[in-house]
């Protein structure tokens, strides 16, 4: 299935809408009997409805032209959700100021505000506990993309 999954990956990347769109992820599993192909896509300005329905509809054809699939299968394009973890520098780097929960390596969770993203990881704002007597403090941490096992931006509903 890896060599499928590159084929696919090369027939979503030529069908993108524009530069501003980018693959996530190219997922090929068994459900029922059935090949499930899922493709998730993401844009720095966010993903609409119909760029997916556009852009399954072109994989579709092309995969059915070609005949690269070769039984039934199920094929199903969307954008991550907001609980789907950041898994690319540019996801990250569309997350700019907002809140990220960050489980590093080691197990240890960090929050705080995503300012930027380098080359090889991020730097967050995070509030450090008040000591007694003290107030909260802030202080800029950087991780690198190895240490984090898993980045996910908290939604806020303030």
């Amino acid at each position: 299935m890896t060599g499928l999954k590159q084929v696919v990956e090369e027939i979503v990347e030529k069908h993108l809408p524009d530069e501003t769109h980018f693959i996530v992820e190219v997922a090929l599993s068994e459900k029922a009997g059935k090949t499930q192909l899922n493709i998730l896509v993401d844009a720095d300005q966010g993903v609409t409805i119909q760029a997916c329905a556009k852009l399954s509809r072109a994989v579709s054809e092309e995969l059915e032209a070609k005949e690269i699939m070769p039984d039934a299968y199920v094929l199903e394009v969307s954008s991550p959700g907001v609980d789907y973890p950041l898994s690319s520098r540019r996801q990250f780097q569309k997350n700019i100021d907002r809140e990220l929960k960050v489980t590093l390596t080691d197990g240890t969770e960090v929050k705080g505000r995503l300012l930027e993203v380098t080359e090889t990881g991020v730097k967050l704002l995070v509030k450090k506990k008040k000591e007694k007597g003290k107030k909260a403090s802030e202080e800029e941490l950087s991780y690198a993309f190895e240490e984090m096992k898993k980045s996910i931006v908290q939604v806020s509903f303030k």
